[in-house]
């Protein structure tokens, strides 16, 4: 076993939530603090890090960004170094982000390249959202990178497969929560209340109706409502319910739109339900655009490389918040095969382990490239 995929094992037994990984951030600095430091310069925010590694020459800095947070999902995977946190898991692979992350900084800390690398490890990807925080940090300001890449696993990929594509990768995203509340009372007498599960059950309906009758059959939206609570007990009219789901579109233009109708829809509700509505959209996300020039230049040299196969995928509707470091700063975000059965956010989740020393070497000698060009 190599030394990064023992690594992986590590920090998969201790997931944490956003903005609570504090064994995962001293872990991470344990490790790093262990190397030498000659050209490292190392500095915290939250319960994030920052590494910048000097170059021999710099006329750039290039960036690399890692997510290390876990989500609140009970490990089914019966694997000997099972999650240790109940009810938190490693279910979108950011274990493996931050041991390619370790394994690619410690070949630069050994192999110095001219130009100066900057090491980001973010905090609360699944949520709240640590990216755009990150961003408007003094330590971004300071040492904000002229280019800045990442990845993230892909199950449904083999190994040896890196998918990527110019333009936009990944969707513009939002969560979404609404609460009715209404007048609660016996079940016997129902014309006396306001049924709040009458009123969700109403206007989950009607949400389908905007990506099918509102958005361009040409563009992409999707509206998910993955939740629903309401009511005490079976013989109670319920007083309030609550819907929480998510927003996925192509386009920022059809973000803004959805929303429109959402809140027009939800008046109606109001108004025929005769209730009170309140809209949050909790967690939002920017979609992710690959800059062409970068991302060719990258795939052209995925080309070079005879033990991976490239492959020019679609755009998804997955979302993923270093959607914001692109739109300030060039760069790419690619996908990594890792050739599981179950796929990310599920409790069974079990990506093959030679991915790592495989997209460490691969990071490495592009790095290599684009740091002494």
């Amino acid at each position: 076993m190599s030394l990064f995929v023992n690594i992986r094992r590590e920090l998969h037994l201790i997931p944490e939530l956003g903005y609570q990984e504090f064994k995962t951030q001293a872990y991470l600095l344990k490790y790093i603090q262990d190397l030498s430091q000659e050209r490292l310069e190392i500095k915290t925010w939250k319960t994030g890090i920052f590494v910048k590694v000097r170059g021999l020459k710099p006329t750039k800095m290039i960036g690399y960004r890692t997510d290390i947070d876990g989500l609140p999902i009970l490990e089914e995977t019966g694997l000997p170094f099972t999650s240790t946190h109940v009810n938190q898991m490693h279910a979108c692979g950011h274990d493996f982000h931050m041991s390619i992350a370790l394994g690619v900084l410690t070949y630069f800390v050994q192999h110095p390249i001219n130009d100066n690398l900057l090491f980001i490890f973010q905090p609360a990807e699944e949520g709240p959202g640590g990216a755009e925080a990150m961003l408007k940090t003094d330590i971004m300001k300071e040492w904000k990178p002229d280019m800045i890449f990442a990845l993230h696993i892909a199950p449904e990929y083999p190994v040896g497969t890196i998918a990527i594509k110019e333009g936009l990768l990944f969707a513009n995203t939002s969560e979404l929560y609404i609460d009715l509340t209404g007048l609660g009372g016996h079940a016997a007498y129902p014309h006396l209340s306001n049924d709040m599960v009458v009123a969700a059950c109403a206007l989950v309906s009607q949400l389908q109706s905007i990506v099918a009758r509102n958005i361009d059959p040409l563009d992409s939206a999707v509206i998910t409502i993955g939740k629903i609570t309401g009511g005490m007990v079976q013989n109670t009219i319920a007083e309030r319910s609550r819907l929480e789901g998510t927003i996925r579109t192509l386009s920022v233009d059809s973000m803004k739109k959805v929303k429109t109708r959402i809140e027009a829809l939800v008046k109606g509700i109001e108004i025929g339900y005769q209730c009170q509505a309140e809209i949050d959209y909790g967690c939002k996300y920017h979609q992710v655009f690959n800059e062409k020039q970068l991302t060719r230049e990258f795939m052209n040299f995925l080309k070079t490389q005879p033990d991976i196969h490239l492959h020019e995928c679609k755009e998804a509707m997955t979302g993923e918040d270093f959607g914001y470091m692109l739109a300030e700063i060039p760069g790419f975000m690619f996908w990594l095969g890792v050739d599981s059965q179950y796929g990310l956010h599920h409790a069974k989740l079990t990506p093959r382990e030679d991915a790592i020393d495989m997209a460490i070497s691969t990071i490495t000698k592009y790095l290599t490239y684009k740091g002494n060009d």
